[in-house]
């Protein structure tokens, strides 16, 4: 009986040795199941919020384009100006570059500038902003809108969120609006055929990217700095 002790300890510890494996390698098995389910998952499914749809609309529904001027009709120079609500380089542009370009050039009636909403599909809360503005332009206060919703482009763009209702409401109010006819106006689209028809006529134009500018009889892509700009508009200027 003594003599087959060491045996059977031996036969213990091979049995015990020889399970491990096979649970740990279950284990792993079981996680490389899940990570592969997981990162297919991942691979295939639709990105929340982060692609449009691209509008689909009738083409001869569509109005005249109708852009929003600030500065004198006569000015010398016009300044057009394509642009997004949801793009960052546009938003860059209106809250770092645009101060200048009113105060310097509009201001002192060298120039004026237009701008023409231009959605791109891949936003789907650009739309509603270029709406939620025109229905600010139906109170006299277009600019004072655009220049809200510029300014807090991250609260409201489709990274933020799938309502952005709330924040145009709110901006809203917070610019002296009349928050009742307001929302009645944004909530019947009323001027989304005005939002598209600009669009549009940045398409016949051959604009592809935002913000684009029109100065003259050139057209420059990209949020340009105050001194390129001012640059391109004394050379119009002299034109």
């Amino acid at each position: 009986m003594a003599g087959n002790t060491p045996n059977r300890r031996r036969n213990v510890v091979r049995s015990s040795t020889s399970t491990r494996p096979k649970t740990f390698y279950y284990v792993l098995g079981a996680i490389a199941i899940l990570g592969a389910s997981i990162l297919g998952y991942t691979l295939l499914r639709k990105p929340s919020g982060a692609v449009g749809t691209p509008v689909s609309v009738d083409p001869t529904a569509l109005g005249p384009a109708q852009g929003y001027t600030l500065g004198k009709a006569d000015a010398p120079v016009k300044i057009v100006e394509f642009a997004d609500f949801e793009c960052p380089s546009c938003g860059q542009f209106s809250t770092v570059t645009e101060p200048d370009v009113r105060k310097r050039l509009i201001d002192t009636g060298i120039a004026s500038m237009t701008f023409y909403d231009f959605p791109l599909p891949q936003h789907k809360n650009s739309e509603g902003a270029s709406q939620a503005a025109a229905c600010a332009n139906d109170q006299g206060k277009f600019w004072e809108m655009h220049d809200r919703i510029f300014l807090t482009q991250d609260q409201w763009n489709t990274q933020a969120t799938d309502n952005p209702k709330p924040f145009f409401r709110k901006y809203a109010s917070d610019i002296g609006l009349n928050a009742a006819a307001w929302e009645s106006c944004y909530d019947s689209q009323k001027h989304r055929l005005r939002v598209l028809s600009n669009r549009a006529e940045g398409e016949r134009r051959k604009v592809n990217s935002t913000p684009t500018f029109i100065i003259g009889d050139k057209m420059y892509p990209g949020a340009l700095a105050y001194d390129a700009l001012k640059a391109i508009v004394d050379s119009a200027a002299q034109k």
